[in-house]
């Protein structure tokens, strides 16, 4: 990365398959509660809803709505796709809030805590702050603090979230840095003024999935995971 690193006072991080496994955790729980259900698909249609969502909220075809909601809207429509239509409302709803029970990539607590010894450590996510803190807490991810599309009310990758993360912290731009395993977050981030710091997640999306994790972008870190993260960043 050829800009220098020295000024970076603030890593903000992705939490969606950057920081947990969205598709092992759903797989793992969907596998045990309905073995007859490919678990493998119904996690990636979970998914695949997310951001046709987000994108009717941007668009004001719906309100303000918390990712929670969300996932439970599209929850009900996957929940049709696979025939399991008989779920009553509380298996719903304990389903829906299997996105509290992430879990983290192997690398992340150690990783995280190496990184916190020098930078402040703040999620950056479209989670809503329920979500994200449950999630968290569960998990242990030592946190300084906990950013979400809620506090600043806009998605990614709207400028507000990118740049309300400097006016949380009153730093200039360049003195946060956006941890994130998805280029277009990356890039936006990036067009804000924020360094970035790209993470392979080769499988983020399941074993039958991998994901392409060459380089794309020149002016941006590019870290195995968050332990390579934090010995580049000298942690």
């Amino acid at each position: 990365m050829r800009n220098t690193t020295a000024e970076i006072q603030v890593l903000a991080f992705d939490i969606f398959g950057t920081v947990v496994d969205w598709h092992g955790s759903i797989s793992r729980e969907i596998s045990a509660a309905f073995p007859a259900v490919d678990a493998d698909a119904f996690a990636l249609a979970w998914r695949a809803g997310y951001q046709p969502a987000m994108r009717r909220v941007m668009a004001g075809e719906l309100p303000w709505t918390l990712i929670d909601d969300l996932h439970r809207m599209i929850l009900d429509e996957v929940l049709v796709q696979f025939g399991l239509t008989h779920l009553g409302e509380s298996a719903r709803v304990d389903l829906n809030r299997v996105w509290h029970r992430l879990d983290p990539w192997p690398d992340v607590v150690q990783g995280l805590t190496r990184l916190k010894t020098r930078f402040i450590l703040c999620t950056l996510s479209n989670g809503n702050l329920n979500l994200l803190i449950r999630l968290s807490k569960r998990a242990d991810l030592p946190w300084d603090c906990i950013l979400s599309a809620e506090v600043f009310r806009a998605y990614k990758p709207d400028p507000r979230t990118y740049l309300g993360v400097a006016q949380t912290f009153d730093v200039p731009a360049g003195q946060v840095m956006l941890v994130a395993t998805h280029h277009d977050d990356l890039e936006a981030a990036r067009a804000c003024g924020l360094k970035t710091a790209y993470v392979e997640r080769s499988l983020e999306f399941g074993a039958h999935h991998p994901k392409d994790v060459s380089p794309r972008a020149a002016n941006q870190m590019h870290a195995r995971d968050l332990l390579d993260l934090a010995d580049q960043l000298g942690c």
